[in-house]
């Protein structure tokens, strides 16, 4: 049985001025021309790759029409959608945004059209995320961002230190690289970061909001989570690992200088440390992500996004076939890879696309088979409607704990986010168990 998500009162930024003209979804098509569809999306240089599928679909032509980013993009589409008009076709949508999207009825179901033959292309964590655990299909992922864990090969050796593979090692290893030089860090705790903790939580086994039925649960304080927050709490605590928020010009410096040794990041993470660190290209590699169970390797996922339809859109079909070829077709996926830089979410054709490491680990040449492993292990996860408030509420309570640092501190955040998540979905008139 399909599982409904309840269309409710969503707390919905509003834009500031109407929609562009010339963006409304009810453009093309008839006898007199071909379909043509509207494509919003800020992945750079997608229209290279859309160039290729207008060239040989001549009855169905895209146009991207570039924004300026996920949110901004999500907030002009909910605007459209509440107003009945001026919706895109397409809209490249953020993992974390399709619930919001989902419950405000802007997306639609690409189930009657086909988009189930592609689920085996996809890891079954990734798949989750479009389907919302339901038979609906609300999106085709396009790229995804499975954890991993970079850390200073030289360093580790020098000290003679191995890659932790579990949880446990990485806190030896963490206070043994301490003790050897205090100015050194294994990594840092982020608290202006909530997508981070997101897909630490997703590895130990928390999915953050649950739907039943016309019922949402949200169970961000539940034990999954506060074992994460309470080994880091506990590890910040004891002093072996850094509390610094990453991106600061402090710790970016920490990057190139070795203060870093280590960091808990994505597999987009080469592009940052090539523009932070790019004394240290040839020094760092990749390896999967320490785990809670070795027995069952799990990571979670920090970023990617997928290419959804809308509700307003009067050709649904031809712009499902158009997001299906975008993110499992071959020679799309190659230009994607080539011109946008993403890692693709279509597992056979991330493996065929990405033959060789990226520059700055041009001395593993197995990186992208690492990530290949990594990437069918990410653990599902439910995100909620108001993805936004929970992610604020991390925003704050984490920098309280931050402060504090003591683990009681960062148990207390994790309950605070389930106070003022649950607290908000009330709120904006969800039913929530």
């Amino acid at each position: 049985m399909r599982t409904s998500i309840r269309v409710g009162a969503v707390a919905m930024a509003t834009a500031a001025a109407l929609l562009m003209s010339g963006c409304s979804a009810n453009t093309g098509g008839g006898d007199d021309g071909p379909v043509e569809l509207n494509y919003w999306a800020w992945a750079p240089n997608l229209e290279k790759v859309v160039d290729i599928w207008n060239a040989e679909n001549p009855d169905i032509q895209v146009t991207v029409q570039k924004q300026d980013g996920g949110d901004p993009a999500i907030t002009k589409l909910l605007t459209a959608i509440k107003a009945g008009s001026g919706a895109p076709d397409l809209i490249q949508a953020e993992y974390q945004k399709i619930p919001t999207l989902v419950s405000s009825d802007a997306l639609a179901d690409l189930s009657e059209y086909g988009a189930g033959d592609i689920e085996d292309s996809f890891a079954a964590g990734v798949w989750d995320s479009v389907t919302l655990g339901s038979d609906a299909i609300y999106a085709i992922p396009q790229d995804s961002g499975p954890m991993m864990f970079f850390y200073r090969a030289d360093i580790l050796e020098q000290l003679g230190l191995a890659v932790p593979t579990t949880w446990d090692e990485y806190a030896e290893v963490a206070r043994a690289v301490h003790a050897a030089d205090p100015s050194k860090y294994l990594g840092t705790f982020s608290s202006n970061d909530a997508g981070w903790f997101t897909g630490m939580a997703q590895q130990a086994g928390a999915s953050w909001w649950g739907i039943d039925g016309d019922a949402w649960s949200v169970d961000i304080a539940e034990t999954p989570t506060e074992t994460v927050a309470g080994y880091w709490g506990g590890l910040v605590e004891e002093g072996v690992i850094d509390n610094k928020p990453m991106y600061t010009p402090e710790w970016n410096a920490g990057l190139n200088n070795g203060e870093q040794v280590g960091w808990l990041s994505a597999v987009w993470a080469p592009g940052v440390l090539g523009g932070n660190a790019a004394d240290t290209a040839g020094l760092w590699q990749a390896a999967p992500m320490p785990q809670w169970d070795v027995d069952a390797p799990a990571t979670g996922n920090w970023g990617g996004s997928s290419t959804a339809v809308t509700t307003q859109s009067d050709h649904q079909e031809e712009a499902t076939k158009f997001a299906t070829w975008l993110n499992t077709d071959a020679d799309a996926v190659q230009a994607l890879v080539k011109t946008s830089g993403i890692y693709p979410a279509d597992a056979e054709q991330a493996k065929a696309a990405l033959t060789a490491p990226p520059e700055f680990f041009s001395n593993q040449p197995d990186f992208y088979d690492v990530a290949a492993q990594v990437a069918d292990t990410v653990s599902p996860f439910t995100y909620g409607p108001n993805v936004n408030v929970a992610y604020s509420a991390y925003n704050d309570e984490f920098a309280k704990a931050a402060d504090a640092k003591t683990k009681s501190a960062f148990l207390d955040a994790v309950a605070a986010m389930q106070k003022i998540t649950t607290a908000d979905m009330k709120k904006s008139g969800f039913t929530v168990k």
